[in-house]
């Protein structure tokens, strides 16, 4: 039996980087990965080869386009998508085998395996070589989530799969059907739709990206009807079907879809199969997530949780900031996560970011706020660049002038939104945000006109 002074089972964003920041801090580390990749779902099959085959389609697209304006004319474009999918690959080879060396520099102990809780400071690793025991004083269950699927639709992996099925098509899909219009489905939507593919979404709510502005999301159902995405809102999905060479999508009171592939994008839910909680007294939540208190910790002595698995926003820098104030808390005594400046971004294009509260939340809190905003139209950058779509949106305390959420759409607006948080988490208002001054030109001069224009002084509008 090998002892360590911390266990972490999951090697996804918030394992590994909760397993790094241990071992700064002087811990001997342990952390438990059934895939031989490190990374999680987010690297391996999820944020970081979507984003590449999202960059990749998107420079497709544009270079068989119209780019006469920029005095650019080119002639003969196709796909090679065996290529495009092998960049994805070696993109997230790269990552991974970076992880690798991360784990090695931090003197991090990495067991290949699926780790499972056997009672109050153990556990079994089980792999390929057989069983390990370990012990430690303290354990992570970091062991993020799985795609959601919904009743009447069985997964075969093929015709009827997730994102993880989505990223690896070995030719483009004559007529794709999405099922979910949150930030994957939309995703990998527009990939497709770049490539070449017929794609229709299909959402239960009446509104893409929920969780979302409201405005915003109105704003980009306009936009990406006009890229050819075609939306059915407000239908209920009840089964689906494949006959080997394509699939047949029923959808209660309207006629049923004929298809070439089905992309499910319903959400995900809590991985924590068989990771031994009841051996500790652990019983997760009705949604199956594992329930932690302020600190992270779960009802078992010793044991924590961080990311997917205890639900909240689902996103990897959620996952991993959760990670590091778990490590800091259990050695340092305090961790703390601001879950009010985390940023939710769509990389869609153009892009969707928001972080903070939306004007629905505010107006169902009852909380007094003004609105400023700002079109890239009349922003000097976007127009050079040829992105014009969208604008940026700065809601702030009607007292106070505290800013109390950011909603961006437009080009680079994930990286753009990271001000607005930043302003956030040191308490600024919107004037501290307006006398900032901004390089120009850039698009993040539209930050400090919105900026402006909540109390009425956008100069370029």
């Amino acid at each position: 039996m090998t002892k360590h002074n911390l266990i972490i089972i999951g090697g996804g964003p918030g394992g590994y980087v909760a397993a790094i920041r241990a071992a700064q801090l002087g811990l001997d580390v342990a952390c438990i990965e059934l895939d031989k990749a490190l990374g999680g779902t987010c690297l391996r099959v999820g944020c970081i080869p979507s984003k590449a085959l999202l960059e990749s389609s998107e420079q497709f697209s544009e270079i068989k386009g119209d780019l006469s304006s920029h005095g650019i004319v080119v002639d003969g474009v196709h796909l090679d998508l065996g290529a495009m999918l092998k960049n994805k690959d070696r993109v997230v080879r790269a990552l991974t085998g970076g992880i690798d060396s991360l784990f090695k520099k931090n003197k991090i102990t990495r067991y290949l395996g699926h780790g499972r809780i056997t009672a109050p400071g153990k556990v079994t690793v089980s792999g390929s070589e057989g069983e390990t025991e370990l012990t430690a004083d303290k354990i992570i269950i970091a062991t993020g989530s799985v795609p959601a699927t919904l009743p009447g639709i069985e997964l075969d992996g093929d015709r009827i799969g997730t994102s993880t099925e989505a990223l690896a098509y070995g030719e483009v899909p004559g007529h794709l059907v999405v099922i979910g219009a949150g930030a994957i489905g939309l995703e990998m939507a527009t990939v497709w739709r770049r490539l070449g593919a017929s794609v229709t979404i299909l959402e239960y709510l009446d509104r893409i990206l929920p969780g979302m502005d409201s405005a915003i999301a109105t704003e980009a159902l306009k936009i990406f009807k006009k890229q050819g995405l075609n939306f059915q809102l407000g239908c209920k999905v009840t089964g689906v079907k494949t006959d080997g060479k394509g699939c047949t999508v029923d959808i209660d009171g309207a006629d049923s879809i004929h298809c070439d592939r089905v992309l499910v994008a319903v959400g995900r839910k809590p991985n924590t199969a068989e990771l031994g909680l009841e051996s500790v007294g652990i019983e997760t939540d009705k949604r199956g997530f594992v329930p932690v208190d302020e600190h992270l910790a779960t009802s078992a002595e010793g044991i924590y949780a961080v990311g997917d698995v205890i639900g909240g926003a689902m996103l990897a820098h959620k996952a991993e900031e959760e990670g590091v104030a778990c490590v800091e808390g259990i050695v340092n005594g305090y961790g703390h996560v601001n879950y009010n400046t985390i940023p939710a971004i769509v990389y869609t294009a153009p892009e969707i970011a928001s972080v903070g509260q939306t004007e629905n939340e505010l107006t169902e809190a009852g909380i007094a706020y003004r609105k400023g905003e700002f079109p890239f139209i009349a922003n000097g950058r976007a127009r050079a660049i040829g992105h014009t779509d969208g604008r940026v949106k700065i809601l702030a305390d009607k007292k106070t002038d505290r800013i109390l959420g950011a909603h961006i759409i437009g080009p680079h607006a994930g990286d753009l939104i990271t001000e607005a948080a930043v302003a956030m988490e040191f308490g600024a208002s919107s004037e501290d945000l307006a006398r900032c001054c901004h390089a120009h030109p850039t698009l993040a001069e539209a930050v400090k006109e919105a900026s402006l224009a909540v109390d009425g002084r956008a100069l370029h509008m």
